[in-house]
């Protein structure tokens, strides 16, 4: 509900508690009303403010944008103004315009503890809905206008916990013995799916041979909403049951109290049933777990190759006389791994973006325990939030922190010095800084980036500048520090690149 609503100055807390419980009741009735519903709330003698708002999924919805918090003057809602006004309903208003189009608007009063009218809700619908309406059976109709009444009077338990109910949903009413009275096309057309090819109207749920019957049982017996999925001759079906109360006649609709606990035993006179087929969601969602096991053990597999081909490399740069080669293998040691840390990361996660913050702990962790030696007296440090990447740009980054941390151990340092190397992460809404630091020597006199690079740093450039589509420089001072900055990518959106100076 919208915080607006304490503006109203004639609303108690316990006002605002009963508008709060029908709003959570508001999206299903909007959904079967096929209309957008809404709260209205008096602001002042001929203002109301729009205090909760329900979309339809069963239609679209009359307005594009949210209308709460938004202020109506009389003019543009008689009948609104009316009902707060008179404390009675107000329908068949026509002339409303919503978006350019004529719509018909019904307002009913909410009333508080003590009778007093505290605010009108508003079931909105165009022309053509309305007059579609009209042609249903007219069982239905009364169905749906005591649903409305029980949403107002606080009578429904577990309303609030349906799902939508959509345009390719089906919905059928159910009287006491256990008769279909009123179906809709869609959902005759549903169970022409399971092979009942006859109307439904006037049928019993037990010669359907499906779970209705079961489920409308435990309605009755209950008196609360209930939803179920269950599989039905191949078909998975997902069942809502909305009991309907019969009428109280010991108090006026308009004054009813919405105070008490546990709403009063009342008779069940029917029983709306929505029927949804979740088959091809199902199937589809099936599809989708078995894709992702399938690229979970891909990249498990790709990280102990990686592994492997490290191994290898290890094994052959303790065989060599020569500390180059065995510099350089070791080198491609710490390349391959670092990219293993990335489909490590993936083989765990079903998510497709990776937390740089997680592969750079990781990498760190790889240099402590594989390349730097205890007595050498280097500390590593790592700052900075959650960063969460898709893949390729994670990859890079992978690849450029590894070099980064790489070339300060071999070039910051003099033997035994000690000193610190820092990780810090930067994320700056739609672009992000990585920082690599070291205490060491600094840079050597005359250095230029683009003559001086080695391998190390020019796998750095070309990744930042071919893969990241950023920026990259080091900056000279207490030791050296590397600066990478680029635009983020915005996962299944088109990639837009902006160039760093």
């Amino acid at each position: 509900m919208d915080e607006a609503v304490y503006k109203c100055p004639e609303l108690t807390e316990e006002d605002i508690g009963i508008l709060r419980r029908i709003e959570g009741d508001l999206p299903i009735l909007a959904d079967i009303s096929r209309a957008d519903t809404l709260i209205y709330c008096r602001l002042a003698e001929d203002q109301a403010l729009v205090v909760a708002q329900a979309r339809p999924h069963s239609v679209p919805p009359i307005y594009d944008e949210p209308l709460c918090g938004e202020v109506m003057v009389a003019p543009e809602k008689p009948a609104i103004f009316d009902t707060l006004e008179s404390g009675s309903s107000t329908r068949g208003t026509h002339g409303v315009i919503a978006e350019g189009a004529p719509v018909v608007q019904e307002a009913q009063p909410i009333c508080g503890v003590e009778g007093r009218v505290i605010a009108a809700l508003s079931v909105e619908k165009t022309i053509i809905e309305k007059e579609r309406h009209r042609h249903r059976s007219i069982r239905f109709r009364k169905a749906l206008e005591r649903l409305q009444e029980m949403v107002l009077q606080g009578e429904l338990e577990g309303l609030h916990t349906l799902s939508p109910f959509g345009e390719e949903d089906g919905i059928f009413l159910v009287d006491q013995r256990h008769r279909i009275r009123y179906s809709s096309a869609i959902a005759t057309n549903l169970y022409r799916r399971l092979g009942y090819m006859e109307t439904l109207e006037k049928k019993s749920l037990s010669s359907l041979n499906t779970s209705d019957d079961a489920l409308v049982e435990k309605v009755f017996q209950d008196k609360r909403c209930v939803e179920e999925e269950a599989q039905e001759r191949g078909r998975v079906w997902i069942r809502k049951a909305i009991p309907i109360f019969a009428q109280s006649d010991t108090v006026p609709l308009s004054r009813r109290l919405l105070r008490l606990p546990k709403p009063p035993e009342r008779a069940v006179t029917g029983v709306l049933i929505m029927i949804h087929d979740a088959t091809a969601a199902r199937r589809r969602e099936k599809e989708a777990r078995i894709r992702s096991a399938m690229t979970q053990e891909i990249h498990h597999r790709v990280k102990n190759n990686l592994q492997t081909i490290a191994s290898l490399l290890r094994l052959q740069s303790r065989r060599t006389d020569s500390e180059e080669v065995r510099r350089v293998l070791l080198d491609s040691v710490s390349r391959i791994l670092s990219v293993a840390v990335v489909h490590e990361f993936l083989s765990e996660h079903e998510s497709r973006v990776i937390n740089v913050k997680d592969v750079s702990r990781r990498i760190l962790e790889q240099l402590r325990q594989g390349v730097v030696r205890e007595e050498e007296g280097i500390s590593f440090s790592l700052r900075g939030p959650n960063i969460y990447l898709p893949t390729q740009q994670a990859t890079a980054c992978a690849l450029i922190i590894n070099e980064l941390l790489q070339n300060a151990l071999e070039h910051g340092f003099s033997p035994l010095q000690g000193g610190e190397i820092s990780v810090e992460l930067q994320d700056d809404a739609d672009r992000v800084t990585l920082k690599i630091s070291d205490s060491g020597k600094g840079l050597p006199d005359g250095f230029d980036l683009k003559e001086d690079s080695h391998l190390g740093l020019t796998i750095v450039q070309t990744l930042v500048k071919d893969d990241l589509r950023g920026g990259f420089e080091l900056r000279d001072g207490r030791g050296v520090e590397a600066v990478v900055t680029f635009p983020k990518i915005t996962l299944g959106g088109e990639q837009k690149w902006t160039e760093l100076e």
